[in-house]
Parts: structure tokens; C-alpha cells; sequence
């Protein structure tokens, strides 16, 4: 068995907007060049495989027919515009090849799913994955395929009856939860900025799942300037326990890392530290409950070179179980290049020093913080439907 199955190809880079649309694949190929000179890639039991790109047999079954063909003509004619379908607009430009590198991008992520399903690998990663704003018949929020949601439903026809989704991009995982808003096997838990002050409008506590499946879709929606010790604070009071009682037998996750602070795009404060320390305890957390079983997405991340690389390199750590100390220094070579190729200067060490301290909600709720009412909010939704007491 591999411990971790990484996706990766150079033509994943081809996911490509075009100059000035913030979903940069620089991102990217900047972690991947981070990751291999730290040695992660190389190291033992790393496995890095090319990805298929999805066919449209797996496509469908997460998308519409019509929407993929819709995609299919639109990455024939980049002209085109196609309200309908989400295509031609200023989030989701057509650009020629989009139907092949939006579908690598999904057999990416498929591909480490069934890796880990299958025993293969210990963990599974893509790193350019994590489209998790699509809709079955839309592109929405830069994202074409949803993949993560692809690998979810092709973890359930393998024969998983309880699959757990944790994303902590700073926007609602609306994608993922609209697929399996009703499905009764499938647990999702987005904790973002909440939709009052950023796209994409949804993810309120209230949203909690369809009929037959109550209780199964669980957001937190947090409070702009949300900070490290306040984010880990919520992450805390609401993702163990329900990740406990759920009892998964697989763990997806997704990580964007526009919660920085750095973040253009959005208003949350998080270090890089408060980052890594959210993948360390899922990467426990599907050691305690999922026999190891974890498959990681990339995602949203707009502080290309300051904040991405370092991000997803510590993720890509963890889930080779050879975490790299924060204080670590970037490699020479990896600052030669980005110095040289976008003129910028490039972060010096793995870490930002911000601090991974928090109060448990053990310590007692604040009615009158803010934070506290988001957090007391999404348990009071969804904590009795799983058996577990809101307020303790």
C-alpha cells in the first residue's frame, strides 16, 4: 500500500482562465516545484500518478447531459456565451480545452478516491482539484466540474454508505452540498465566511438537509475578520464531534486556503499556521475513524505565491506522514525561481508564526461574541439530529 496517491500531471496546469482571472494554475505548479524540492514527492510510500481525464459516463453522474455538452462546445468555440449553463461569464470565462482540463481535473480527484477505496494508498491527494462551487447543470465560482463531488458519488457506486465531506475554503461549499443535499449517506460540513458578505450567498445554518436526510448538511457561517484562535475555536466545537457521531468510512476534505488573511478575495484572517493545523487534525481525525482512509482536495486560494504553495505543500506533508516543521526555510532554488519568473519576493519558511492556541468550547459560549453565536447557531441546527447535546 502507497501512503499517500498523489494526481498530478503538467497538463492539470492547463485549467487556465486566461491572464488576469484570479484562479491562476501559477498556484498550482508553484506548489508542486515547493513540494518536490522539499523531497515530499520523492519521498517513500509517495506515489505521483498522471491522471485519466474523466469520461462521460462518469461525468453524468454528477452532471447533466446537456450541461457537458454544453461544456464541450463552449471549449470548441471560446466565444461562447451561455448564460444557462454558467458559461462565457466573468467567473467562468470559456477558454479552448476547457471540457479536457476541467475532466482531468475531475479523474484527478476520482482517481485518488478509488485509490484509497480500493487499498491502494493510504490517503489520496489533488491539489488542483477542489471545484466545489458547480452546479449538475452550471459552472459557478471558477469551477466547470465539481470533483469533488464526482469522486464522492464514485466512492458510493464502490459500495461506501457513509462518506463524510469537510471543506474549509472560505466560500460555502454549495456545489458539493446541493448534490447531496438529500442523500442520507452523505455528511458535508462547510465552514466558510458567512453568505451575508460573500459569494456564493448560501451556506446559512438553516440549510440542513433534505427530506429523509436531516442533519446531514452542516455549515458554519463565520464572521468577517475571523481569526486563528476564533476559527479553530469554531472547527472544533462542530467538526469532531459530528465527524464522532457520524462514524464515516471515508473522509474527502477540501481546503481551500482563502481563509487567509492575505486572501484578495475574501475577508476571514488566518495564517498559514491556523491552515496547517486544520489539515493536521483531519488527517488524525481519519486516522481515528476512517482507517486512515482521507482524500484531499485542493480548492480556492488567490495569494498565489505567498500563500498557496506553502498551504497545500503542508497538506501534501501531512498526508505523506512527513510533516514539515513550520520554520522550516523555503528551498533556495524554489525562491530562485519565483524571484526570477514573476519578479516577486517569495515567502522565506514554512510558517507565517501565527499561533494555533484556541478556547475549547468546553470553556464556556459567549452569547454576546459574535463567533460564539455562529458556532451555537450550526449546533443548535444540526447537533440533535446526530444525538449530541448544542450546548455542551
Amino acid at each position: 500500500m502507497h501512503t499517500v496517491h498523489v494526481a498530478w500531471s503538467d497538463a492539470l496546469i492547463d485549467y487556465d482562465f486566461g491572464p488576469g482571472h484570479p484562479l491562476n494554475p501559477v498556484r498550482v505548479d508553484l506548489t508542486i516545484r515547493l513540494a518536490r524540492e522539499l523531497g515530499i514527492l520523492g519521498a517513500d510510500g509517495v506515489h505521483v500518478e498522471a491522471p485519466a481525464a474523466a469520461d462521460d459516463e462518469l461525468l453524468r453522474t454528477v452532471h447533466t447531459a446537456g450541461y457537458i455538452d454544453a461544456v464541450k462546445a463552449a471549449s470548441a468555440d471560446p466565444d461562447t456565451v451561455d448564460f444557462a449553463h454558467g458559461l462565457g461569464t466573468t467567473d467562468d470565462p470559456c477558454f479552448a480545452g476547457m471540457h479536457e482540463a476541467s475532466a482531468l481535473v475531475a479523474g484527478g480527484t476520482v482517481a485518488a478516491a478509488r485509490a484509497v477505496w480500493s487499498g491502494a494508498a493510504a490517503h489520496g491527494v489533488n491539489v488542483a482539484g477542489g471545484l466545489h462551487h458547480a452546479m449538475p447543470g452550471s459552472a459557478s465560482g471558477f469551477c466547470v466540474y465539481n470533483d469533488p463531488a464526482l469522486a464522492i458519488r464514485a466512492l458510493l457506486d464502490s459500495g461506501a454508505e457513509r462518506v463524510a465531506y469537510v471543506d474549509v475554503d472560505v466560500h460555502h461549499g454549495d456545489g458539493v452540498q446541493a448534490v447531496f443535499y438529500d442523500d442520507p449517506r452523505v455528511l458535508t460540513i462547510s465552514l466558510h465566511e458567512t453568505p451575508r458578505t460573500l459569494f456564493p450567498g448560501t451556506g446559512y445554518p438553516d440549510e440542513t438537509g433534505g427530506p429523509g436526510a436531516e442533519g446531514t448538511a452542516v455549515n458554519v457561517a463565520l464572521p468577517p475578520g475571523t481569526s486563528d484562535a476564533g476559527w479553530l475555536r469554531a472547527f472544533h466545537a462542530v467538526v469532531p464531534p459530528l465527524l464522532r457521531a457520524w462514524e464515516p468510512q471515508i473522509l474527502v476534505t477540501q481546503h481551500g486556503c482563502d481563509s487567509h488573511l492575505e486572501d484578495p478575495l475574501a475577508h476571514l484572517a488566518l495564517t498559514l499556521d491556523g491552515q496547517r493545523e486544520s489539515y493536521r487534525v483531519l488527517h488524525d481525525l481519519a486516522h481515528e475513524l476512517c482507517d486512515g482512509r482521507w482524500v484531499a482536495t485542493g480548492g480556492g486560494g488567490y495569494a498565489l505565491i505567498e500563500v498557496v504553495p506553502r498551504a497545500w505543500t503542508h497538506l501534501l506533508a501531512i498526508a505523506a506522514e512527513r510533516p514539515v516543521d513550520p520554520v522550516t526555510p523555503t528551498p533556495p532554488g524554489w525562491r530562485a525561481h519565483v524571484s526570477s519568473r514573476y519578479d516577486r519576493t517569495p515567502p522565506q519558511r514554512m510558517t507565517d508564526g501565527g499561533s494555533t492556541t484556541f478556547a475549547d468550547w468546553s470553556s464556556g459560549y459567549d452569547p454576546a461574541d459574535r463567533l460564539d453565536q455562529a458556532v451555537q447557531a450550526t449546533r443548535t441546527a444540526v447537533f440533535p439530529a446526530h444525538g449530541l447535546d448544542p450546548l455542551y
